[in-house]
């Protein structure tokens, strides 16, 4: 992917305000699925993206009434291998009427195929008003926009016990260094690692692990240092950079602070991602670092009592955000999906169009599990205390946050030489050769 291309998508994120109205039908606001004639009755337009299992399922269903108000069916199908297999299949004549896209970076590199439409100007007009410039700018290729946002996540959270911090005497820390103090502690109380991390993922292991480092470069350097580190002017070499992975060492190559319930410090890479959520649900490990998304791997555990875990400020299992350096700074990282339309079907435009209103984002949102950053949706509609919570950080006009910088990065060093980076630091890499590794990604 070009360099040229790239920096068309780098922009600074200030997200706008909560939107504190009572959202009006579709047929009112004349951006969602109102209907479009008997032209369009019986029609089906086919989705494919990398969300499956009962994600999938929930997806589907959100499309239910926009069916019932256009006559358009909605099939929409996971592919567990998308993000590896849709530039071919799209190369190839193989593309879908719409792709859910969720890294920008891949983005970038459908668009340059040349399959992807251009979005109508509703479209572009809706993202305008309930995304604004930052999101916009990821779907945007040499000045023309052609993918709008779907969904968000916010990443960088820690998930805790709040009944064994109320037990411990302890309490959420509010800057970094009080993080580090509270890991002391509970280390001392327990004489246990406090931490437990997993970055084993299949062909993306390591992602876990970038999370960290782009959360620590946001809270050290700040949102300027992080978009030049984005757009390659900044190197993984430059000592802002070293800062974040020195900070982050701290925590995870202490074989005192963790991997909880695992191992040792390398036992990080052997432990899946997603498999932490079971062991702070039942009190072995009690923090760990991932997105808000980890709150649906709490369905499937159990807490210390066999019972599934509450997710609630008094309940078994919480998250606050990763503090920064000072105190109330509101900094965060984010992830998110973007619809590219390949069809130029009036049913597809019409798809993507209801997919950039408050409507679907509504509809998505209060079948549980995801919020959005659509900042006309309503946020009391997520499944979750901590998700409505989630939602409104992303909405808050306060809060300084960037996509995930390896989805932004190119492939070769964003989810190449970074992730497998992340990897061989955890197995004993010096941090200096760690670095110098990484930012060969840059010359493949």
């Amino acid at each position: 992917m070009g360099k040229s291309i790239r920096r068309s998508v780098i922009i600074p994120l200030a997200l706008a305000g909560v939107v504190g109205v009572v959202l009006t039908g579709c047929a009112e606001t004349g951006t969602g699925g109102g209907g479009n004639g008997d032209d369009l009755k019986g029609q089906t337009v086919r989705l494919s993206g990398g969300i499956t299992g009962s994600e999938a399922d929930l997806l589907n269903k959100s499309f239910e009434q926009f069916t019932k108000d256009t006559g358009i069916k909605v099939e929409y199908t996971g592919d567990k291998s998308f993000e590896g297999n849709i530039v071919t299949k799209v190369k190839g004549g193989s593309a879908p009427d719409i792709a859910i896209v969720p890294q920008p970076g891949l983005l970038q590199s459908l668009i340059a195929t040349g399959e992807v439409q251009k979005a109508d100007d509703t479209v572009s007009a809706n993202v305008d008003q309930y995304w604004g410039p930052d999101w916009k700018g990821y779907g945007t290729a040499d000045g023309t926009f052609y993918a709008a946002p779907m969904l968000a996540n916010v990443k960088g959270y820690v998930w805790y016990s709040p009944s064994e911090f109320k037990d411990w005497g302890v309490e959420v820390p509010k800057t970094w260094d009080d993080l580090l103090a509270l890991t002391k502690t509970i280390q001392e109380k327990t004489g246990k690692a406090p931490w437990c991390a997993g970055f084993s993922s299949g062909d993306a292991s390591g992602w876990p692990g970038t999370d960290w480092i782009e959360d620590l470069v946001l809270r050290q350097s700040g949102p300027d240092v992080y978009d030049q580190w984005v757009d390659g002017s900044v190197k993984f070499t430059d000592p802002q950079i070293k800062q974040a992975f020195d900070a982050v060492g701290e925590i995870l190559l202490n074989p005192d602070y963790v991997n909880a319930g695992f191992g040792d410090v390398k036992s990080i890479n052997s432990t899946a991602f997603a498999d932490v959520a079971a062991k702070v649900a039942d009190g072995t490990c009690a923090l760990t670092h991932q997105a808000s998304f980890l709150s649906s791997n709490f369905l499937d555990v159990k807490n210390k009592d066999g019972e599934a875990p509450t997710i609630a400020p008094d309940g078994d299992v919480y998250a606050f955000v990763l503090p920064g350096l000072k105190e109330d700074a509101s900094s965060v990282e984010g992830g998110g999906e973007f619809v590219a339309r390949f069809s130029d079907s009036a049913a597809a435009k019409k798809v993507q169009e209801f997919m950039t209103t408050p409507d679907f984002a509504n509809a998505r949102v209060k079948l549980g599990g995801v919020i959005s950053a659509n900042k006309g949706a309503d946020a009391t509609l997520a499944s979750s205390e901590f998700l409505t919570e989630a939602m409104q950080l992303l909405q808050n006009p306060d809060t300084v946050m960037r996509f995930d910088a390896s989805d932004l990065m190119p492939a070769t060093v964003g989810s190449g030489s970074f992730w497998k980076g992340m990897t061989s630091w955890i197995d004993g890499m010096s941090t200096a050769d760690t670095l110098k590794a990484i930012q060969a990604g840059y010359e493949n």
